[in-house]
């Protein structure tokens, strides 16, 4: 490979810090604690001269419907201006309703507009490459927003972030999770939590990862009687210390109140303002019989920890099935087979001979998907027919893979025709999609076509844990074919109302308006099976008790449940979307649009400018929100710092030196020319392609679409006689096909059309294109960003050169800013590495030269040596990346058609 492939490899590392519900200073050192009493917990908190005064965290819940405010006030103590960073992770099911700056007396205000004037124009444009308020992937459940701002000297700024959600019923109980990790102690910290729930709350609790018992005790006070909770938790700076002489924090980790509500009633109804919430949650019925198949893709890529987790959760669901229900599993690879081929009854030796199966299946083949799936279904539906005493029992069918279909039947739209067809509404199905490097947006719309849902089973050390707990969630199905039915005549709007099957510990919720005039005739009717019986039941509404609870909690129970509502609406509309084309997807589209402004919600076709608050171009910082489960990985360009005051940074400290290390960082630049951030490691990947200047590289190719982006390199000064003279991009065309985008960009032109006669600007030009969906920024001398219809985000920098540079023309520089709806089977030198991958470095030892120490890189199943260096390069990496250390392979060119770890494609645009 060495010599085929004419490869030269950098492994660059550098740590990133991930700073969450934080209010700090983005450079500085760890503070110090002063001396004093600690009586008087005279402890130095600042860093870099800044620290946070008060972080409080405000939660009041009124019937499931949860209203967070975050607030955090940072003072500057310097004699300058300092950069400090807001960063808060948040639940991805929230919506972010209000934002909000105050500093040296100036208020700045979330405005929440529409995507194509708030998003496209200002950060989508992002005419200087930065970003300022964004929402982005944090984890599995959580995602992150962060701002930055500079602080005038002797100054101080508030942030207040509100947000909002519909707490969800799982496993008996509702969950609300605030992330803390303040990253220094504060003064003043407080997490008050207040319910306030009609039925009555049943129990509440509240636990901190970061607490031993004692500390947990003395700090965290909860109580509920009635229908109200309340948590407090309000450590002094004594007890946020993580030793009695340290100034870090030990405040690092989840705050988790959890609490149920009574249930005496079989529904429960709550009517506010001609807003209806229903909650049907029934007790005390029988468990149904299950039939239940697992489909379990056994490719290749489920080898190692995959297959072994896989196995593990397997064998202890298998430990919790029920005597009498039935099953079956199905595995899928080339070739699809099964265990029994129906259904059997879950007896003893039944399921020992199950566990047998599962302990020595071995992997093998492609995924064929498709066949696994209707082999499933095949059994479930010949079960029902011709087996009469299973016809009356809860079907289930659960599928997990970690790939894309490669065998039979590959084309998606066809394969969730085929499920569908097959399944036919008669019982949900359940995509577990294991690890990133996979379509779960394809999984996704599978699940909800057919009464189920997707979930991410996570590549860590507790993915059989994962799956045991999805499997808890349906392995108890007390209803099937639920039915929640209102008067036609007194509703207006309604939530989803019919579900294909409740299970013990979860609960259904419905929402809608109530006609004027019509809440003495709105009532619900309840209709479902049950275990050997039908179970109907009907609810009205208690007028006087409505009266009571309004004057319990007065405006805020009016609020909440037409703001419910519109949550529950917004996101249901959102998930409709996700499986519709054409017309009807964009009048899906117009109706999120129009509540989420109606109701500000910063939701994925909306964002949040803050007015009043620029920054020296005159734009101002957007907030935006991350599609729905995203990959924890998405990637940033550098981010920009917002002058708050009217305070200047002092000449010794320009506003540019607070510009930070990038997050994350995928693009194309000088040498070496290609730079892959790889968060979950914290490292980059760094590699160049020896090749002749004029040479085109294929930089990014989604087959799906048909969108590229090429590369022409250019070359420099020899660097000494005998060396291969250095390359650099020249060239970059960026096309789309769907929309017959095209653009060409070198250091001297930028042109959109080429070929067609269209337009030309200079980089001398300061501009904002749109063609269709597409917008393109010019920033004068700078950069550009291309938008590409929502899909992908782009930026290229102009690098001018200077007399006496070794580089003796301009050239370019590429990055990824966004690229979360490009397809997984994206390719090309950039493109591969859009969606997570894995490497590892091992068996360290000395190398040739006794100052440097040799590994062993394994990547993309490919094996490199490489060399410790110190210092990545004297031009990029180490001037703007501040890269410290980096591992380096030395090769000659050499040809790199063809092979997976780098690629060339089609020339498109630029061939001759």
């Amino acid at each position: 490979m060495d010599g085929a492939m004419g490869l030269r490899t950098l492994l660059c590392v550098y740590l990133v810090s991930l700073l969450t519900l934080q209010a700090m200073p983005a450079l500085g050192s760890a503070p110090r604690r002063a001396k004093g009493s600690e009586k008087r917990q005279t402890v130095d908190t600042a860093v870099n001269g800044v620290f946070i005064q008060s972080l409080k965290v405000n939660c009041k819940v009124t019937s499931r419907f949860a209203h967070y405010v975050i607030t955090s006030q940072v003072v500057n103590t310097a004699d300058s201006a300092r950069e400090a960073a807001f960063e808060v992770e948040i639940p991805k099911t929230a919506f972010i309703s209000d934002f909000a700056i105050t500093a040296n007396k100036n208020t700045y205000i979330g405005d929440i507009k529409d995507k194509v004037t708030a998003w496209k124009q200002y950060r989508k444009a992002a005419i200087s490459g930065d970003n300022a308020g964004l929402v982005r992937a944090s984890g599995r459940n959580m995602e992150q927003f962060t701002i930055h701002i500079t602080i005038g000297p002797r100054s101080k700024a508030t942030f207040q972030l509100t947000y909002e959600e519909v707490l969800k019923r799982k496993l008996t109980q509702y969950d609300i999770t605030i992330k803390v990790k303040p990253k220094q102690l504060v003064h003043h910290f407080e997490i008050d939590v207040d319910i306030f729930e009609p039925q009555g709350i049943s129990k509440l609790d509240a636990q901190a990862s970061f607490l031993t018992k004692e500390l947990a005790a003395q700090t965290i006070k909860k109580s509920f009687s009635g229908k109200k909770g309340h948590v407090l938790f309000r450590p002094t700076v004594g007890q946020q210390q993580s030793c009695p002489t340290c100034s870090t924090s030990l405040l690092n980790g989840d705050f988790k109140v959890t609490y149920d509500v009574n249930r005496d009633k079989l529904c429960d109804l709550l009517v506010a303002n001609n807003y209806f919430a229903h909650f049907f949650a029934p007790q005390n019925l029988t468990n149904m019989r299950k039939n239940l198949v697992f489909v379990i893709d056994i490719s290749g890529s489920m080898e190692g920890q995959k297959v072994k987790q896989t196995k593990e959760a397997l064998l202890k669901i298998l430990g919790d099935i029920q005597p009498e229900d039935y099953f079956d599993l199905v595995l899928f690879g080339t070739h699809v087979q099964s265990w029994r081929g129906s259904l059997v009854q879950a007896s003893e030796a039944n399921l020992q001979a199950a566990r047998d199966f599962v302990g020595r299946f071995s992997l093998h083949g492609a995924t064929n998907l498709n066949g696994g799936l209707l082999q499933g279904i095949e059994i479930l539906n010949k079960a029902k027919e011709s087996l009469p005493e299973l016809s009356n029992h809860a079907s289930i069918l659960i599928m997990l893979t970690d790939g894309e279909p490669t065998e039979g039947v590959t084309d998606r739209a066809l394969i969730q025709k085929n499920i569908r067809n097959a399944i036919q509404g008669r019982f949900p199905l359940y995509n577990l999609g294991f690890g990133h490097d996979l379509d779960f947006n394809f999984l996704e719309v599978m699940s909800m076509e057919n009464n189920g849902w997707a979930q991410r089973i996570y590549e860590d050390h507790d993915a059989a844990q994962q799956l045991q707990g999805f499997y808890k969630q349906v392995a108890n199905p007390l209803l099937v074919d639920v039915d929640l039915q209102y008067p036609q005549d007194a509703v207006s709007a309604l939530t989803q109302h019919r579900h294909k099957q409740y299970y013990d510990g979860s609960e259904i919720m419905v929402a809608g308006r109530i006609a004027d005039h019509k809440l003495g005739s709105f009532k619900a009717d309840v209709k479902a099976q049950g275990e050997g019986r039908e179970f109907k039941t009907t609810c009205l509404v208690d007028e006087e008790e409505m009266k009571k609870l309004l004057q319990e909690r007065g405006h805020m129970l009016e609020n909440h449940v037409e703001r419910l509502w519109a949550y529950l609406t917004i996101r249901e509309l959102l998930a409709k979307r996700m499986k519709t084309e054409g017309e009807e997807k964009a009048s899906l589209s117009a109706q999120v649009l129009k509540m989420s402004l109606d109701y500000q919600f910063v939701t994925p076709l909306t964002s949040m400018t803050i007015r009043g608050m620029a920054d020296e171009d005159g734009l101002e910082p957007t907030i935006d929100k991350s599609p729905d489960d995203s990959p924890p990985l998405e990637m940033v360009g550098p981010r920009r710092t917002f002058v708050l005051s009217a305070s200047q940074p002092s000449p010794t400290q320009p506003s540019s030196s607070f510009h930070r290390l990038p997050d994350q960082v995928t693009g194309v630049d000088t040498d070496p020319h290609f730079i892959i951030h790889v968060p979950q490691k914290e490292d980059t990947l760094c590699f160049n392609i020896n090749e002749e200047p004029g040479v085109i590289l294929s930089l990014v190719q989604d087959p799906d679409t048909g969108f590229s982006v090429n590369g022409q390199l250019i070359g420099s000064k020899a660097r000494s006689p005998g060396q291969h003279e250095g390359t650099y991009f020249g060239r970059l065309g960026i096309t789309d096909p769907a929309t017959g985008f095209q653009l060409e960009v070198t250091p001297q032109n930028i042109t959109l059309s080429p070929g067609s006669d269209g337009p030309v600007f200079s980089w001398k030009d300061q501009a904002v294109l749109r063609q269709d969906g597409t917008v393109v920024a010019i920033n004068r001398k700078r950069n550009l960003v291309v938008s590409v219809d929502d899909k992908a985000t782009f930026e290229v920098v102009l690098h001018r050169v200077w007399r006496g540079s070794a580089v003796h023309q301009a050239f370019l520089g590429f990055y990824v800013l966004d690229s979360r709806w490009m397809s997984p089977r994206t390719h090309g030198l950039l493109g591969q590495f859009l969606h997570p991958f894995d490497f590892e470095v091992s068996d360290l030892r000395p190398g040739s030269d006794p100052t440097k120490t040799d590994a062993t890189l394994v990547v993309k199943n490919h094996q490199l040596t490489v060399t410790r260096w110190v210092g990545c390069s004297p031009t990029f990496l180490s001037t703007v990346l501040s890269v410290p250390s980096c591992w380096f392979r030395p090769s000659s060119r050499g040809h790199v058609g063809g092979a997976c770890f780098l690629g060339r494609g089609s020339l498109a645009m630029f061939e001759e």
